[in-house]
């Protein structure tokens, strides 16, 4: 049966990926994002399969703008089946240098973003009695890595998030699920990679995480393979509530439950070579 997806953040990657793997389903399309080419080019893109969407130009921070979002959704659909979070932005540095004013702009785009769009569908799901409501969250949203501990606060706030209303809307009928991705080759941790400055005390460390970074994100899952293992849990009647799609993440997630701290962490510093 052919679902309704809602789509933050579609205009490029793995939420672009994911919104032309549904339309090619046959699937309908409502979302935004604020990249107005990027949203323009995936309009002409869904138009050309013939899928049937809403698209629009939207910043995630704008509440006001979300609800009358999915007014024009639901009139035109009837209703959502779906809704995927995928809105997020990185943050890189070391906790004591970082800005906390832009840390807000962080953790208001990752947290509150995400329960804007959750809680503007709730109620007709509640009133339809089903519908999946999906997190992007991230690997480190489990395991903290160093030099990104507000996009790990961020992170470790959705996975709460999601963990706690999924017992409050249960009842309901409604799913909740999380996709926690750790590498994906993708631009967009080198979006966010600013090393401290001269005469930083961690400006070295950080030299060689991003260099480690660099390098393994050479061999990392495509958008379009993660894409792909993203459908498979939107389009899933009943959807686990934890999910990974690369390597990486499967394998630290599996450390993380089987290993005493101390182990994980001497491997987690080596892997990301800024043992002292």
């Amino acid at each position: 049966m052919n679902q309704t997806v809602v789509i933050t953040g579609l205009a490029q990657g793995m939420g672009r990926e994911v919104a032309e793997i549904l339309a090619k389903s046959g699937h309908r399309i409502a979302g935004f994002d604020v990249d107005a080419e990027g949203v323009a080019e995936l309009g002409k893109t869904l138009d050309q399969l013939g899928c049937e969407n809403v698209l629009e130009v939207i910043d995630i921070t704008d509440r006001k703008k979300i609800i009358a979002f999915r007014d024009r959704v639901l009139e035109k659909f009837g209703r959502v089946d779906t809704v995927l979070s995928n809105v997020g932005i990185g943050f890189f540095g070391p906790f004591e240098e970082v800005d906390l004013e832009k840390a807000m702009k962080c953790l208001e785009i990752n947290v509150i973003g995400a329960s804007a769009i959750f809680q503007a569908f709730i109620p007709s799901m509640r009133k339809a009695g089903s519908g999946k409501l999906i997190a992007m969250s991230s690997l480190v949203g489990r395991v903290p890595f160093p030099f990104e501990s507000i996009y790990a606060a961020s992170k470790f706030a959705v996975q709460g998030l999601v963990e706690s209303f999924q017992y409050e809307l249960a009842p309901f009928g409604i799913k909740a699920a999380i996709i926690e991705p750790a590498q994906v080759s993708t631009d967009f941790a080198a979006k966010i990679h600013v090393l401290p400055p001269e005469g930083s005390p961690y400006r070295e460390r950080a030299q060689r995480f991003i260099n480690r970074d660099n390098e393994l994100i050479k061999d990392a899952t495509t958008p379009e393979v993660a894409a792909q293992k993203i459908v498979k849990v939107l389009l899933s009647e009943k959807p686990k509530l934890h999910n990974q799609v690369d390597f990486m993440s499967t394998f630290f997630l599996f450390l993380n439950r089987v290993l005493p701290k101390v182990l994980r962490d001497m491997i987690l510093v080596n892997h990301m070579d800024i043992k002292v």
